[in-house]
């Protein structure tokens, strides 16, 4: 067994060599396939990021009547902190939201003048409340408008807001859908390319594998050498498209944080350079080995 087992990795490399351009043509095709996989790891990446980024600058607040008492603000915010909905409630107060308007005010000496001139701040209270899910604010605003809370609450922002949030949850909800089918689409075609060089590949030996079986050899014995082929393919692919995309998100991570903020692509292909680099491998040696064992057993007749 060690022997057949040797020999067929002897052969293996010795197809690999001997069709130079078949081999380089079938690598070429497989690096396009990875190059293009890779990519749609990371676009994924930044359109969760982006998609995250969205979520975050959704809000809705509550403003609270004047002469509402802070216990009972302090008291709602703490029950809307323990609904499930409910990522974040934070409190401002009256003075610290006359504080940051006039921090965004202060090179507009009218407005800053006229604060000044009412004798009192004119600003009110408010929750600034964060959802996990933008689908929940209807949920939130409809328990804000509980009557029992009404002796208290001035006004709930969603209401004015309402056809924004819609609108970004069907933006988000569009791009997430989007992005599964485009990388459903490309995977498919990226493989049906591969498996159709491979077998291209391989109907080019035909000859070569009739007179193995017209000498008794196994069918084993025969996908072997075509199988430690594919690998070979898998590994250089993968190896030289990870090679060659790593530069890449070198160059476009400063343009993708000019958009994006949240997202620094190099320090993430760095944290997760082995686990990139496996994918790369794995999916390339599988692609290519699967590839090869079902061309010679489907197309060849073996």
């Amino acid at each position: 067994m060690f022997v057949a087992f040797s020999r067929i990795i002897k052969y293996g490399f010795q197809n690999f060599l001997r069709n130079g351009w078949l081999s380089t043509a079938t690598i070429a095709v497989i690096f396009l396939t990875l190059f293009v996989l890779q990519g749609l790891i990371i676009f994924n990446v930044v359109a969760k990021t982006a998609i995250a980024s969205v979520q975050n600058k959704i809000d809705i607040s509550v403003y609270f009547k004047s002469n509402a008492a802070e216990d009972a603000i302090l008291k709602l915010q703490k029950s809307l902190e323990g609904l499930s909905e409910v990522k974040k409630a934070e409190y401002i107060s009256r003075e610290k939201a006359l504080t940051e308007f006039q921090a965004r005010r202060k090179n507009d000496p009218i407005v800053i003048a006229a604060i000044q001139e009412l004798g009192e701040n004119p600003l009110l209270a408010s929750l600034n409340i964060k959802a996990y899910n933008p689908k929940e604010y209807a949920a939130i605003s409809a328990y804000l408008n509980n009557e029992s809370l009404s002796s208290i609450i001035e006004k709930v922002s969603y209401a004015q807001n309402q056809v924004v949030i819609e609108r970004l949850i069907n933006i988000v909800d569009a791009a997430k859908r989007g992005g599964i089918v485009l990388t459903f689409i490309i995977a498919i075609i990226a493989i049906l390319v591969t498996f159709n060089t491979i077998r291209l590949a391989i109907y080019s030996n035909k000859d070569a594998i009739g007179i193995m079986r017209l000498v008794g050899a196994s069918n084993n014995f025969i996908r072997g050498p075509y199988i430690i082929e594919g690998i070979l393919y898998g590994i250089l692919a993968g190896v030289l498209s990870f090679a060659i995309f790593a530069p890449l998100v070198a160059y476009i991570a400063p343009h993708v944080a000019s958009f994006i903020p949240e997202i620094n692509l190099q320090n993430y292909f760095a944290a997760n350079f082995l686990r990139l680099l496996s994918y790369q491998l794995i999916f390339g040696i599988a692609l290519s080995s699967i590839s090869s064992f079902v061309a010679v057993h489907r197309y060849l007749k073996v």
